[in-house]
């Protein structure tokens, strides 16, 4: 007895294009081997009132860490250090990655960037994108006669 199998012509092209855009979401220095680019993972979540962004960035001090919004983008960067250069030769695995990171994101017309605000706690940065008053939901009694 034989199965029908499905054949998906595009299979080898999507799977491509997924190895593509992971190497374009870092860069490796060809000389280390080592990323220069960190990937740099968020949540983003959003209620009636705020949209807030949080990203995982540990073992970074917080003076290493830039937040910034301008032209209507907000831009969270930075670079985590390897801090024992003096012992480096005696490593015999480094896994960790060390490096710059940056990653940028298009601010809805909805956002209020003047009061926009930002706290790095346990590793995490949460950048609090609060609403502008005239986007925020609101509810209006109708009035039958």
């Amino acid at each position: 007895m034989s199965t029908l199998s499905y054949y998906d012509p595009f299979r080898n092209v999507r799977s491509l294009q997924g190895e593509i855009n992971r190497l374009f979401d870092r860069d490796i220095d060809d000389s280390t081997g080592q990323l220069t680019q960190l990937p740099l993972r968020v949540d983003i979540r959003e209620d009636e009132n705020q949209i807030v962004v949080k990203a995982d960035v540990p073992g970074m001090e917080q003076k290493d860490i830039s937040v910034n919004v301008d032209n209507g983008m907000l831009t969270i960067s930075g670079e985590r250090k390897f801090s024992d250069e003096e012992n480096k030769k005696h490593y015999h695995r480094v896994e960790r990655a060390y490096g710059r990171f940056s990653r940028s994101f298009q601010l809805s017309n909805t956002t209020d960037p003047e009061n926009i605000s930002a706290t790095y706690k346990n590793g995490v940065l949460e950048v609090t994108l609060p609403k502008r008053e005239e986007a925020k939901p609101r509810s209006i009694q109708v009035q039958i006669n």
